[in-house]
């Protein structure tokens, strides 16, 4: 099947559900995403209880750059916007605009980890290593741990376009977009609660 076709007409409007495997499979995920909402948690406890632990390393309040960050915030939340789109064609059974709007929240997911490398390496520059104290370890920990997640988003929605181009939207690959698109949905607001307390409440002090 071409990836500018649509796909067969009788596929439901929620193809991801057609199938028993597929709805376990949503339903798995969703277990998932629990166990990782605990792994956050964890790592956002430690960092509260070490953000004041600066030793000799600039503060928060010196060193975050809510411009920058928020422009990151910006770009994520919009990819996150672009994703509910490649839902919507995905339930509509449009592959050509499914693909479209995937390969837009890949592109604005790498622009956000863009942002957060070049943050990484201007603070390096100013001090703020990974070992310079507590709340160093634990900032980079977190964020980066959030990076990570993103980065492997990148590639999982990236080899499903390419998927999707090859063998079309059917009961076997509608799932696999439904659960991409919801851990995208997971680290974007993963990403809302970093940027809250790690970056305005380290602002305010």
């Amino acid at each position: 099947m071409s990836a500018h076709s649509h796909v067969d007409g009788q596929l439901p409007h929620e193809p991801e559900k057609a199938t028993l495997e597929g709805r376990n499979k949503v339903l798995g995920f969703w277990l998932f995403l629990g166990g990782e909402t605990v792994l956050f948690g964890t790592l956002f406890s430690a960092f509260l209880a070490l953000r004041h632990q600066v030793l000799g390393g600039p503060p928060a309040e010196e060193l975050f750059n809510l411009g920058l960050v928020a422009a990151a915030t910006l770009i994520l939340l919009t990819s996150s916007l672009t994703s509910v789109f490649a839902v919507h064609a995905l339930h509509t059974h449009q592959v050509k605009s499914l693909i479209m709007w995937l390969i837009i929240t890949v592109v604005l997911g790498a622009g956000f980890l863009g942002l957060e490398i070049y943050e990484f390496v201007h603070y390096v520059h100013e001090g703020h290593g990974f070992t310079t104290s507590a709340f160093s370890s634990s900032f980079y920990t977190l964020v980066g741990f959030h990076g990570a997640h993103v980065a492997f988003g990148i590639l999982w929605i990236s080899l499903l376009i390419i998927q999707l181009a090859k063998k079309g939207l059917n009961t076997t690959t509608a799932p696999k977009v439904y659960i991409a698109s919801m851990y995208w949905h997971f680290i974007d607001v993963v990403w809302v609660f970093i940027f809250t307390v790690v970056y305005l409440m380290g602002k305010v002090g």
